[in-house]
């Protein structure tokens, strides 16, 4: 992986190289460099495996340039970049390609330049994270792997259902990987020319295990900042729920309270609610909170903020992929939209633009401090701070936070016929972001309550919710004061959810019933 100090010198020459061309106005010039190590779980007690498969890698580095130029019609601002190079035959390149590229843009005001706040976040990665080697990354898929043997092993229902005791004629199933995401970036511009860098990294571990015999399946994840943190808990907790599946029933079609869990939380926040709060989704109208600032949207005692400069918190940077320092967002404050997510492109043009207060709800000069650019990063699918795209508003750390508590056994307590939610899939909004509507489907974790109690698992992939996120919202009744850092497929950021949230009623249909008949 590049050196941090090779990133920097590389934009500090860049600068210095484009300075000397005089049809260039402004620039800014970003290089980064991402290494992404996996090591797959694949363990099936029926069949010859492997257990832990090898460590696979991706690895990318460059530099990417942002131009301003003048125009016979205005500005023509043009970006470009380049792979593998940066040199400075690589910063020509990537020139050559935003010149070509060069348009003129009638909302584009300006490169970033400072806001008057101060980086806060230093030093913030673990070393040992970055060094990992490939020995230790198999080592911790290997300990991930023990714990949902362990589980699986431990397990005196399992046993009580292999005939003669054999556990691997059960079917036993443990799925998923162990990432290594590693991050350096560094950034420099006419407007700003110090240069500025940052490093991160983090751990992510996903397992799904099964009991094939059971129809029954299990999930587990976490996520870490520091290698000697890492366990097996993942593993572990997969097993464990496989195991608590067994059994599952079907339940009808209809509305139920519910209580979801963290990954449902993330699932509906990543999906629905956080793209909705960017100041790009209101300029371009497909907000589902369009006209809303500073309106309710949600149950009072339900208030979200997103921290990019905690420390300690997994999605936390030092600054963002438009060169400015990190902060903290106040979205939803006690039900009210209070805040949007900004990188500074969007920013600036939602400022001027002429029907902002139409779309905002609110004029924006007046809540200019709701808006600021503290979010505009450039990340790239699968993780990483992508050199070959331009800034983007993206959540970091989102924390929930609430006047009052409720233990989650007491939310269980105070539900007579309802459904708990462990985990969702393939969650999407089926009118438009801006209807609101979403359907997701219930593919394991998730159980019947019943007077106060859970009764039984409800059977993998017979659930749909269909439903409007705004009554999700609005339907919020209690949540517990304990919260557990989620991870989504894909995603960027952490969303630090509750272990338990109530929502009064959602809208279920029962789906698949032609499995059963089929099988």
């Amino acid at each position: 992986m590049k050196e941090l100090r090779e990133l920097e010198k590389s934009v500090e020459s860049a600068v210095a190289f484009l300075k000397t061309q005089p049809e260039i106005k402004s620039a800014q010039v970003f290089a980064s460099a991402n290494n992404r190590l996996r090591t797959r779980l694949n363990y099936t007690s029926h069949i010859p495996c492997n257990g832990v498969e090898e460590v696979k890698s991706t690895v990318d580095y460059g530099i990417g340039i942002q131009v301003v130029l003048d125009g016979p019609d205005g500005n023509r601002i043009g970006f470009g970049s380049e792979e593998r190079d940066l040199s400075l035959e690589g910063v020509k390149l990537a020139l050559e390609k935003a010149l070509q590229g060069a348009i003129v843009d009638p909302e584009f005001r300006s490169l970033p330049q400072a806001t008057g706040g101060k980086r806060s976040l230093f030093d913030y990665h673990d070393p040992m994270v970055m060094g990992i080697t490939d020995q230790g990354l198999v080592k911790g898929g290997w300990k991930i792997l023990d714990g949902a043997l362990w589980s699986f092993l431990g397990s005196e229902k399992l046993r009580n259902m292999a005939p003669g005791g054999a556990l691997h004629d059960l079917g036993l199933i443990v799925g998923g990987d162990l990432s290594i995401l590693q991050e350096r970036m560094a950034i420099s511009s006419y407007d700003m020319p110090a240069v500025q860098s940052d490093e991160s990294a983090a751990i992510l571990a996903h397992v799904t295990s099964m009991v094939e015999k059971g129809d029954a399946k299990g999930s587990g994840y976490s996520v870490h900042l520091k290698l000697s943190d890492l366990d097996d808990e993942a593993g572990s907790e997969a097993a464990r729920n496989a195991i608590n599946s067994l059994g599952g029933i079907r339940v009808p079609s209809g509305d139920y309270p519910v209580i979801l869990g963290p990954q449902p939380i993330g699932e509906l926040l990543s999906h629905l609610v956080i793209p909705s709060c960017t100041t790009s989704s209101f300029y371009s109208r497909q907000s589902c909170f369009l006209g809303k600032l500073g309106s309710q949207v949600a149950s009072d005692g339900l208030t979200i903020v997103d921290k990019g400069n905690a420390p300690g918190l997994i999605g936390s940077k030092g600054i963002t992929c438009d060169g400015l320092p990190t902060g903290e967002t106040t979205l939803i404050k006690e039900g009210v939209l209070s805040g949007l997510l900004s990188d500074w492109y969007e920013y600036q043009r939602i400022l001027h633009d002429p029907n902002a207060k139409e779309k905002l709800g609110v004029n924006p000069g007046d809540v200019q401090h709701a808006l600021m650019p503290k979010n505009g990063f450039r990340f790239g699918r699968g993780g990483g701070r992508n050199f070959g795209t331009k800034p983007h508003a993206a959540a970091t750390n989102v924390v929930f936070e609430s006047a009052s508590s409720t233990a989650f056994e007491a939310l269980v307590k105070g539900i007579k016929r309802g459904i708990l939610v462990g985990r969702l899939w393939y969650t999407y909004p089926i009118h438009g972001l801006r209807a609101g509507d979403f359907t997701s489907t219930l593919t394991a974790d998730s159980y019947f309550i019943e007077d106060g109690e859970i009764k039984a698992p409800i059977k993998v992939n017979t659930l749909r919710i269909n439903d409007n996120i705004a009554n999700i919202l609005m339907g919020i009744r209690g949540m517990t004061g304990d919260a557990r850092p989620t991870i989504l497929w894909a995603g960027d950021q952490i969303v630090y959810a509750p272990l338990g949230l109530v929502v009064d009623k959602v809208h279920f249909e029962a789906i698949a019933e032609f499995m059963d008949a089929a099988y």
